[in-house]
């Protein structure tokens, strides 16, 4: 029996579009590359393909530089689809641009109609619950708009507290199976992850906490061979992605896509 925590048969990413060094950051470490980009997101996608899973591509948004974070525009389960109301006003656009895609692969599609707001990176569904995580991106009624749908669905939410200074919740954590998430340690140090089974990144490798299990491979971003290692000894299979310049756009592995 397939586990929807991490077992999946579709994905949606959206390609990079000319317009990204228009995106939103927190702290401006110089312009993403588009042919970098460009890249990065063949390779992604390659891997997600490798599982056996379709992958749907979808065109640019130059209208929306951030557009090719899809994550935050939806939250995908096994019984519908939530489209979220993203709390950055720039990407509020963003949504309605994913929403037919949406509606072709779910019968049931709810959506977040304020006035609060939600976005997918602070979502993580384990095998047990959904953790939401506040932050400058998701507030407090954004989240007890989610529970009511969520609980139609029978699914339990929990609301849990993103470190300040994190963009996401997923900023610092991410689901390797339906018990296991990997989290930086001022995140598990909150006590939002009792009754898992956690494993921390390596020191100073805090940016790779981001990172998405996908059928048999975890996606992880390059660069951090301690965490790497860390994973391969538990037992995980790793793909590799070069995260440089997603990550300019506090960008990473969750973000690029919807899965389902």
């Amino acid at each position: 029996m397939r586990n929807p925590t991490f077992e999946f048969t579709r994905a949606i990413t959206r390609r990079p579009a000319s317009t990204i060094a228009s995106g939103l950051r927190a702290e401006n470490v110089g312009n993403p590359s588009l042919d970098g980009m460009l890249a990065a997101h063949a390779a992604y996608v390659a891997a997600l393909r490798s599982t056996g899973a379709k992958v749907i591509e979808l065109d640019p948004l130059e209208a929306f530089p951030d557009a090719q974070f899809v994550e935050d525009t939806a939250l995908c389960l096994p019984q519908g689809a939530i489209l979220m109301r993203p709390g950055a006003p720039s990407r509020l656009g963003e949504v309605a641009e994913m929403a037919p895609t949406l509606r072709a692969c779910y019968g049931d599609v709810r959506e977040i109609t304020g006035p609060g707001h939600i976005e997918g990176g602070d979502i993580l569904v384990t095998g047990k619950e959904i953790l939401v995580g506040r932050s400058d991106r998701t507030d407090a009624e954004g989240v007890a708009e989610l529970a009511e749908i969520a609980a139609e669905w029978g699914h339990s939410l929990r609301e849990v507290f993103t470190p300040e200074g994190v963009l996401h919740f997923k900023t610092d954590c991410s689901l390797m199976d339906a018990e296991t998430i990997l989290s930086t340690k001022r995140l598990d140090a909150s006590g939002c992850f009792e009754g898992y089974r956690v494993l921390h990144v390596a020191d100073g490798e805090e940016a790779a906490a981001n990172a998405i299990r996908f059928n048999n491979l975890v996606l992880m971003a390059a660069g951090f061979p301690c965490t790497a290692e860390i994973l391969d000894i538990a037992g995980y299979e790793i793909a590799e992605i070069d995260n440089t310049d997603c990550a300019k756009l506090d960008g990473g592995m969750s973000c690029l896509s919807l899965r389902f």
